[in-house]
């Protein structure tokens, strides 16, 4: 009985360890997984958006509009959490809006005036406030 036994567990285990290694041959071979490198998005410019970066006209250089002058959303007395980003260089400003794909170069005359282009116009009054056709759209330090 005792043989008998120890003859039915032996038969056993070669019959598992068998039909496991048939399922790991009948299984269809994995595809590697494609690995996403961080910062290969790049732009035309050589610009890594997913670091932050977006490209300057003004400044002729990839950089953070974050860390430019911040102007919220401004409607009926009203701040939203919608953004626009300037940046200075002289006379001119660049202006990066949520709403804009490109950013839009405003100038001024002289030290002291506001920044024009067309129907936006960015003074320089207790921080910054920006109007399109009159009608204050964004304010900021």
């Amino acid at each position: 009985m005792k043989k008998m036994f120890l003859f039915l567990v032996i038969a056993g285990a070669f019959s598992c360890a068998k039909k496991v290694s048939q399922e790991n041959v009948n299984a269809a071979p994995k595809e590697p997984q494609k690995e996403t490198v961080v910062g290969a998005d790049a732009d035309a410019h050589g610009c890594k958006a997913s670091a932050g970066y977006i490209w300057s006209t003004l400044k002729k250089e990839c950089i953070r509009t974050f860390e430019g002058t911040r102007l919220s959303h401004y409607d009926d007395g009203k701040t939203y959490t919608t953004a626009a980003y300037v940046i200075f260089d002289g006379n001119k400003a660049e202006l990066f809006l949520d709403t804009q794909k490109e950013s839009i170069i405003l100038e001024r005359k002289s030290e002291g005036d506001s920044w024009v282009k067309g129907d936006l116009q960015l003074i320089p009054w207790k921080g910054y406030v920006l109007k399109k056709d009159g009608k204050i759209i964004y304010t900021g330090e």
